[in-house]
C-alpha cells in the first residue's frame, strides 16, 4: 500500500530491475555493449552468400584467363625461344663473330616441330638478343659517364631509340613478305630474335672503343658488321628463297629476286643500324 502522505512514487526499485536486466555476460552491472557492424555483417546470411559468389566469380575468372593467355601473350612460343644452355650460348656467340667457317644452316625439326636451341645452334633465341640488349644499354650508359655526358634522360633516349629502330625493321619486312606473297615459317618473334643478334657486335664496338679509342672501334665493329651481313644472309635465304624454291618459282625469275633483294636489304641494314646506334659513344 503506498503511503498517503507520499507525493511521489518510488521508482527506484523498478529502475534497478530494469538496469539489471540489461547487465553485460559478466555481471558487472555494466550494460551488454552493441555488436560490431563487421559481426553484424557477417553474421548475416545474405552477405555470406554474397562472399562466396565472389570468390567463385573470382576462381572462374583466373581459370579463364589461364586458358586464353595464349591468345594474347605466347607464353608456350617464349619458353621454346629461351630454352637454352651455356653450351648453346657459347657456340652462338662464336657463330656470331665467326659465321664463315659454318657449313650447315639448316634447323632441325622433330615430327614437324623446330628442335629447343639449345640442341640446334642454327634455331633463333630471344636469351642472346635480351641479354645482348641489356648489356648494351649499360655499356652505353659506361660510355656516356666516362666522357662526363651521361644523365637518366639521355640513357632512356638510348634505350627508346634502339627500340624503335627494331619495331621498325620488323614491321618493314612484315610488309615486305607480304607485299611480295611469300609463304614462309618465318615468324614475328624469330625476325626479333635474327634483328636483335646485332647488338652482341655493337657491345664489342663500344667497349673496344672504350680501351683502344677509335682506331679499336672501327676495326671491331667492322668486324662484326661483316660477320652479322654474312650471318643474316645464310639464315634468311634458307627461310625467304629456300620456300620459293620448294614452290617450283623459277631462280632467276622477277618473284624469286624480289626476294633476293629483300634478304640483302635486310643483311645490308644492320651494318648501317649496328653503326648509327653507336658512333656517338665513341670519342
Amino acid at each position: 500500500m503506498a503511503d498517503p502522505h507520499q507525493l511521489f512514487d518510488d521508482t527506484s526499485s523498478a529502475q534497478s530491475r530494469g538496469f539489471g536486466a540489461q547487465r553485460g555476460p559478466g555481471g558487472l552491472g555494466y550494460p551488454a555493449a552493441a555488436a560490431s557492424p563487421q559481426e553484424a555483417f557477417l553474421a548475416d546470411p545474405v552477405s555470406n552468400m554474397a562472399m562466396a559468389y565472389g570468390s567463385s566469380l573470382a576462381a572462374q575468372g583466373k581459370e579463364l584467363v589461364d586458358k586464353n593467355i595464349d591468345r594474347f601473350i605466347p607464353v608456350t612460343k617464349l619458353k621454346y625461344y629461351f630454352a637454352v644452355d651455356t653450351m648453346y650460348v657459347g657456340k652462338k656467340l662464336g657463330l656470331l663473330f665467326f659465321p664463315y667457317l659454318h657449313q650447315d644452316w639448316e634447323v632441325q625439326y622433330q615430327q614437324d616441330t623446330p628442335v629447343a636451341p639449345r640442341f640446334d645452334i642454327n634455331a633463333p633465341d630471344l636469351y642472346i638478343p635480351a641479354m645482348a640488349f641489356i648489356t648494351y644499354i649499360l655499356v652505353a650508359g659506361l660510355a656516356l659517364g666516362t666522357q662526363d655526358r651521361f644523365s637518366p634522360d639521355l640513357l632512356g633516349l638510348q634505350a627508346s631509340s634502339a627500340l624503335a629502330w627494331l619495331t621498325v625493321e620488323v614491321l618493314a619486312i612484315l610488309l615486305s613478305l607480304y607485299l611480295l606473297t611469300v609463304n614462309t615459317d618465318l615468324t614475328t618473334i624469330d625476325l626479333v630474335a635474327f634483328l636483335g643478334y646485332k647488338y652482341v657486335g655493337m657491345i664489342g664496338g663500344v667497349l673496344m672503343g672504350l680501351l683502344c679509342g677509335k682506331i679499336g672501334y672501327y676495326l671491331v665493329l667492322g668486324w662484326c658488321c661483316v660477320s652479322i651481313f654474312v650471318f643474316m644472309i645464310r639464315t634468311l635465304r634458307l627461310k625467304i628463297l629456300a620456300e620459293a624454291a620448294a614452290q617450283g618459282v623459277p631462280v632467276r625469275g622477277a618473284r624469286n629476286q624480289l626476294r633476293m633483294y629483300l634478304t640483302m636489304a635486310v643483311a645490308a641494314a644492320q651494318p648501317l643500324l649496328m653503326y648509327w646506334l653507336t658512333f656517338h659513344l665513341v670519342r
